[in-house]
């Protein structure tokens, strides 16, 4: 998978682009046709945002997570971001029963 990453105001270390590649490990392997993922890390009035953006199966899927801390925004983000996957993926198997 391809992780495109990108900081609005934050300056991007090889430490939070080996923390997002261990963190989507998972998701890769759990998810192989997953192509590409676009992660941006904002900051704005003290306050971390981070944006996942990926299209699966057809579908655009995006997940955010808001903190004042980044690597709990980067987590928080994660997991709404399986979680929003696994629900895709949930669609595509309910209509090949239908």
């Amino acid at each position: 998978m391809k992780i495109n990453l990108s900081g609005h105001h934050v300056e991007v270390t090889d430490s939070i682009k080996e923390h997002i590649e261990e963190k989507f490990s998972k998701i890769a392997n759990h998810f192989p046709t997953l192509i590409s993922l676009d992660v941006i890390i904002s900051k704005a009035h003290h306050e971390f945002q981070v944006e996942l953006i990926t299209t699966y199966e057809g579908g655009r899927i995006a997940a955010s997570g808001l903190d004042t801390v980044m690597y709990p925004a980067i987590a928080l983000a994660t997991k709404k971001f399986n979680a929003a996957l696994k629900h895709r993926k949930g669609q595509l198997k309910a209509n090949l029963h239908a």
